[in-house]
């Protein structure tokens, strides 16, 4: 064996330790400045930045153009474990009136966003039309993991203005229902743009199956597993255990059983937790669920976001003004004003309706999709995709995760909600 220096510095151990430190610090640095939760998202990304450049003997960041697989199975973890847990946040499902904002985001504003960035992709950025579908596509779910700000309080804590509830129902059920366009990039990709592909391929399996099948998987894994846990048996129910793993558990088992019969498991995930909570909607296991969930959520966010950061420098060659422009103006032109258009006739304030049209938060989600798409198709625009997802994401954070907490608040405040019809 040959010997190794006693104080060597492995570069493993290296980028755990600074890894480490940039989460505690992007939690800790911000309380020096204000007495709110501090929106560390971007920090994050900031602190990855650093660290991947400046800090010796740091290992290269996983490479997305190299290794797309990491980055589709590290996002996917976190993306399922969110999405189950925004379900469970929901106290309130009520009546329709409530949930026609999220339709109108889901059925208008979210194919608005597609078209207008695919259409920028194409015409401005040079890119191949199957790429500008996938951007298009990959940018246009907004995001449960980092969207904690503008959501609902967990369970039992009530929390629901109208505002807080379209945000939450909306980013749990867009990153399932912006897969068949993600299909539809692939199939453009592969076979072009062919009208027999898109009615039959495309449309019967992609968008009616996949999307019947998640909705009915989730409802049927969330009574079931919500069954286990709560009812049976009578006088010796799982819940009593009070052991949240079983979250995690639940997670896996909606998500693996939807995938199997080749549904959206992301759709299966939001809906089984939805599902799950209205069975003794009242019982303290739920909050404890949500917890640990949480927890899980939170760790896999900070660590993605640090190495979005660390692999900036390996795209920033890839970047170029027409992409950064792409960024900008989906942030702040065309989600604002194709959420805005959607929710024209409903019942929403115009206060309201700015905050909802404006905070359509952008992260882990897209990873995912650019992650799983590359790794089924070589596409000419990758490096490009990458790099305008990454910059995307540290925009959203900064932008949308440093006002949306103060910016929410006030609304809230100012236009308290009203009872819910029935």
């Amino acid at each position: 064996m040959q010997d190794e220096p006693f104080f060597g510095f492995n570069t493993y151990h290296v980028a755990m330790l600074t890894i480490g430190l940039g989460i505690v610090l992007a939690l800790w640095l911000p309380r020096f400045f204000s007495g709110r939760e501090p929106a560390a998202s971007g920090l994050l990304i900031l602190f990855g930045m650093a660290a991947f450049s400046l800090v010796p003997g740091m290992p290269q960041a996983l490479d997305p153009r190299d290794s797309p697989r990491f980055w589709e199975l590290t996002s996917e973890l976190a993306v399922i474990v969110a999405l189950f847990g925004t379900g469970l946040r929901i106290d309130n499902l009520s009546s329709y009136r409530r949930w026609q904002p999220t339709v109108r985001l889901l059925v208008i504003a979210m194919p608005i966003t597609i078209a207008a960035v695919a259409f920028m992709g194409y015409n401005f950025a040079g890119m191949t039309l199957a790429g500008a579908i996938l951007l298009g596509a990959v940018l246009a779910p907004t995001d449960p993991v980092l969207a904690g700000d503008v959501q609902v309080g967990p369970p039992t804590e009530g929390g629901e203005h109208p505002i807080r509830f379209a945000l939450t129902t909306e980013a749990g059920l867009n990153d399932g229902l912006a897969f068949p366009f993600v299909y539809l990039g692939l199939l453009v990709g592969s076979v072009g743009f062919s009208i027999p592909a898109i009615l039959g391929d495309w449309l019967l399996l992609d968008v009616f199956y996949r999307i019947a099948v998640g909705c009915a998987m989730g409802v049927a894994t969330g009574w079931l597993l919500g069954r286990v846990l709560f009812a049976i048996p009578r006088n010796n129910v799982l819940a009593n255990t009070g052991s949240g793993v079983l979250a995690f558990a639940c997670v896996l088992v909606s998500y693996g059983a939807t995938e199997i019969l080749e549904g959206y498991g992301f759709i299966a995930c939001f809906v089984a937790g939805l599902t799950m909570r209205r069975i003794k909607a009242e019982h303290a296991f739920h909050g404890k669920l949500h917890s640990f969930n949480e927890a899980i959520e939170l760790a896999l966010t900070a660590l993605l976001l640090v190495l979005v950061g660390g692999i900036f420098p390996e795209l920033w060659s890839e970047l170029d003004w027409r992409h950064a422009a792409i960024a900008i103006g989906l942030l702040l032109v065309v989600r604002p004003v194709g959420a805005w258009v959607s929710l024209l006739g409903t019942d929403t304030r115009t206060k309201e309706r700015m905050v909802i049209a404006f905070y359509g938060v952008r992260g882990v989600g897209s990873i995912y999709y650019l992650g799983y798409a590359a790794s089924h198709l070589e596409f000419v625009n990758e490096g490009q995709l990458w790099a305008t997802i990454a910059l995307t994401i540290l925009l959203s954070t900064l932008i949308h995760g440093l006002t949306a907490a103060f910016v929410v608040e006030q609304v809230v405040q100012e236009e308290p909600e009203q009872p819910p019809e029935t």
